[in-house]
């Protein structure tokens, strides 16, 4: 018999945090969250609890956990792209049909509850968090910011009445073979003609002080059309920071400053830390700190987390700028490749950023939608 089971106490709580682990144990590929950092999904003040709707629940057979989910009601999401929507994230589940539709009914009616008409996911707090259900690509390297799972997965989720909705597509990027010297030449020319300078902060808290505020404008300005974004609020964009900033390196944030001083592009970029994490089971130990500070020293790949440009100048031809600088890197450091985050299958501006690298498209994920059921 299966149970459902909101989780309400901290043992419940510890439940579905190592659900995953158990799950995942042995597993090459995944990589988890850091465990003390799932926690705070829980606490009542974590920034996004006080903008969202969210329950989690636990599946139980035979007393034993055997699934797990969270639901998100993004009130700003909803209210930005006027829907009535529940997101699904931290979907994780044996491979039985019978659990996931259990784990997803109890949702389905937590929502409708909440006069919600519409299910999507896996969809986090807002569009910087894990998302999407990986369908392809299920023996490469996962990078710390996207999220492992089976390939049943799939099944599970299809076989409740979920459609496809939206696909996100990531590569691998290699310095071009041809044509190299050429882009970086086109990226200086670039410079000059639109007046505009490249800045590298040379501490974090640089970084912070003086850029991370224009990074998330010309974030706001640059995604606000792509699906699934909403506007974030101070105290959002301040847990981010804190987030990240034990993982970026002060070269990692290339940006372009205009003659007024206003930001107008940047590329945000990580050195790749999943081994580290995947080792240590999410848990910072000794032996991570050791790992994780050789991986940020001395990275071979890099996670490529962010581009953003102006629209007005894009239209410019600023993303050469953005390319340029970007084959410099893989030219001129010990990098093996640069490895996308999510990008839309329809994103075409930044697709057409690609090709003018050698690229492997390694991974494919999807987000699925259906209607929530009218209570009978």
């Amino acid at each position: 018999m299966i149970r459902i089971r909101e989780v309400k106490t901290k043992k419940e709580q510890r439940a579905f945090v190592h659900f995953p682990m158990t799950l995942y144990k042995g597993n090459k590929y995944y990589v988890p969250m850091f465990y003390g950092d799932e926690f705070k999904i829980f606490d009542p003040n974590y920034p996004f609890n006080k903008v969202c709707d969210t329950a989690c629940f636990l599946a139980l057979k035979d007393g034993k956990v055997v699934g797990r989910i969270q639901g998100i009601i993004q009130r700003e999401a909803n209210e930005k792209w006027g829907q009535k929507c529940v997101r699904f994230t931290r979907f994780d589940s044996i491979d039985d049909v019978n659990v996931a539709a259990a784990l997803f009914t109890r949702l389905e009616r937590w929502a409708r509850e909440k006069g919600m008409e519409e299910f999507i996911g896996p969809l986090g707090y807002s569009d910087l968090e894990r998302e999407g259900l990986l369908i392809e690509g299920f023996d490469q390297p996962q990078t710390f910011e996207e999220q492992y799972n089976y390939p049943y997965y799939q099944k599970l989720i299809e076989a409740y009445g979920f459609k496809k909705d939206k696909d996100w597509l990531e590569h691998q990027l290699y310095a071009p073979e041809e044509r190299a010297d050429q882009l970086v030449t086109i990226s200086e020319r670039l410079l000059k003609r639109f007046g505009l300078e490249l800045v590298q902060a040379t501490s974090i808290q640089e970084i912070i002080d003086d850029h991370i505020q224009n990074v998330f404008k010309v974030l706001e300005t640059a995604y606000s059309k792509l699906y699934g974004t909403m506007p974030l609020n101070q105290e959002i964009i301040d847990n981010y920071i804190n987030d990240f900033k034990m993982i970026v390196r002060p070269q990692d944030l290339v940006m372009l400053y205009d003659k007024d001083h206003q930001m107008v592009a940047f590329a945000l970029m990580f050195p790749s830390i999943s081994e580290a994490v995947r080792l240590s089971k999410g848990h910072i130990t000794p032996l991570f700190l050791k790992r994780f500070l050789q991986d940020k020293k001395n990275p071979k790949v890099m996670d490529l987390g962010l581009i953003g440009v102006l629209p007005e100048y894009e239209s410019k031809g600023v993303v050469m700028v953005m390319i340029g600088l970007l084959v410099n890197l893989l030219i001129e450091s010990d990098l093996d490749h640069l490895e996308t985050n999510l990008i839309l299958e329809d994103n075409y501006s930044m697709l057409n950023i690609l090709k003018h690298f050698k690229k492997v498209q390694n991974k494919r994920r999807r987000v699925f939608k259906k209607t929530i059921r009218t209570e009978n």
